[in-house]
């Protein structure tokens, strides 16, 4: 019960802050993220500071559901419904056709990737957002990603408008999800297993 309601008061917590276009440092279901409302210009160009990165690459959105896929992609490839569903672990679609995105998130060839995830603190967050969420590695640009919470540099920390206290605890090594690509006409790349 108690962790019931931290996990709550954290969501509730994220939400002022995201909804106000700031960014969070938050679990999610592979590592540990930094996030901000996917529509944002504003609070995506902030990511690529915090991380100290170039916009030019892009990077992923978190959704609740694949019933939102035709929201945020002008068309869905046939296969990437059974792939979204059917998957027994995280992965990352990199999808044609972004639409309804800040355009400093979407890729210069039109794609954006996203995961639907199945962590129940970002699937509630982002469905009561109402919006997509940026996820992006805890990391600045070109140091290794965080296995764990501990493994986060502190400079992140510093940078964040928030950070969520939910499973902060939990020091299991994490690892990103799988990437793959895909085209209108079945065309399917892996990007990383």
């Amino acid at each position: 019960m108690k962790s019931s309601c931290k996990m709550t008061d954290d969501i509730r917590v994220a939400l002022q802050v995201l909804r106000k276009g700031g960014v969070i440092l938050y679990p999610t279901d592979t590592i540990w993220g930094i996030g901000c409302d996917a529509t944002n210009v504003a609070a995506v160009k902030r990511i690529y500071e915090i991380k100290q990165r170039n916009d030019t690459r892009n990077m992923l959105v978190l959704l609740d559901t694949t019933a939102l896929l035709d929201r945020y992609i002008r068309e869905v490839p046939p296969m990437a419904w059974d792939l979204a569903e059917l998957t027994d672990k995280p992965l990352t679609i990199i999808y044609p056709g972004a639409k309804n995105l800040a355009e400093n998130l979407v890729a210069d060839d039109g794609t954006i990737g996203i995961r639907i995830v199945q962590d129940d603190f970002c699937r509630e967050l982002i469905s009561q957002l109402r919006k997509p969420l940026v996820s992006t590695s805890a990391n600045i640009s070109g140091k290794p990603w965080p296995e764990s919470f501990r493994n986060i540099d502190p400079v992140i920390f510093q940078r964040v408008d928030y950070v969520v206290k939910w499973r902060q605890e939990d020091h299991t090594k994490a690892k990103p999800s799988g990437v793959i690509k895909l085209g209108l006409h079945g065309e399917i790349e892996v990007i990383r297993p």
